[in-house]
């Protein structure tokens, strides 16, 4: 059973849904956002999702779009992202930690190396938010090979036919992308969402997590009444982006995750 499927059966014998927590690989800088990463599960997360800066993050928010300038002025690359998962390996067996970023700098790294760089580092889990499911197939026979799950995305508009289709090959869990907007936008309305996870479980028995739009420890627990999961990112990486230091930075990370996971509990 991958840590993904452990995580997951884990926390319904607790009758609870999953804190996923995003943050941005490298921002500010390498050692700041590795002692975030750390520190992270003690706070609360559940599963991390760690993001690849791109230089042109188009579904992402003005916060998130920001970190990823941040951390790619410091230099940060796909190798050193990459160790920052080993790092964290070598402290946590049981955490899941999943990639999410955009193919441009998969294809550039070389997608079937990557992922088995990806797999030996240590990642559980990888979402290419520009890639959608009926051209993503090189990629995913490399990660069934490997054991990395291709989590794919579900949206407001994905719907009928399409919605099956996306859904047959999803692995790990489902993300549902709840407004259709970019992320940190307005919050998605609780019917809504609701209605849209029924209709999605129709289609699969993988858990299914609630992201984009999340900022609060009452959104999250809003969310989480009817989802397996609630991803929070951009609340997060606000915190970085407002502190005057890295030990101000990661302590109101740490902070803003215990809220939230209180409000899961």
């Amino acid at each position: 059973m991958s840590r993904i499927d452990t995580c997951f059966a884990a926390l319904r014998s607790e009758n609870r849904p999953a804190l996923v927590t995003y943050i941005t690989a490298g921002d500010p800088d390498l050692e700041t956002s590795l002692g975030i990463l750390q520190g992270l599960p003690a706070a609360g997360a559940d599963i991390i999702e760690l993001g690849m800066p791109y230089t042109d993050p188009m579904a992402d928010g003005p916060s998130i779009q920001k970190s990823s300038l941040r951390a790619l002025e410091n230099g940060q690359t796909q190798k050193s992202t990459l160790e920052m998962v080993r790092s964290f390996r070598r402290q946590n067996l049981q955490t899941p930690l999943v990639l999410m970023g955009y193919y441009n700098p998969v294809y550039r790294y070389g997608g079937e190396r990557f992922l088995r760089d990806a797999a030996e580092a240590g990642v559980d889990g990888l979402i290419i938010v520009d890639l959608p499911y009926d051209h993503d197939q090189s990629l995913f026979q490399v990660a069934e090979e490997v054991g990395i799950a291709i989590i794919r995305l579900v949206t407001p508009t994905t719907k009928g036919e399409r919605l099956a289709q996306v859904l047959e090959e999803a692995r790990g869990f489902v993300y549902y992308v709840s407004v259709a907007g970019v992320t940190g936008s307005a919050a998605p309305r609780d019917q809504d969402v609701e209605r849209a996870l029924a209709a999605i479980r129709e289609h699969t028995d993988l858990p299914v997590a609630v992201g984009f739009g999340i900022r609060t420890a009452d959104d999250a627990a809003a969310i989480g009444r009817f989802s397996d999961g609630v991803v929070v990112g951009s609340a997060l990486v606000d915190c970085v982006e407002r502190a005057e230091t890295s030990e101000a930075a990661t302590a109101a990370v740490h902070d803003r995750v215990s809220e939230l996971a209180a409000g899961l509990r």
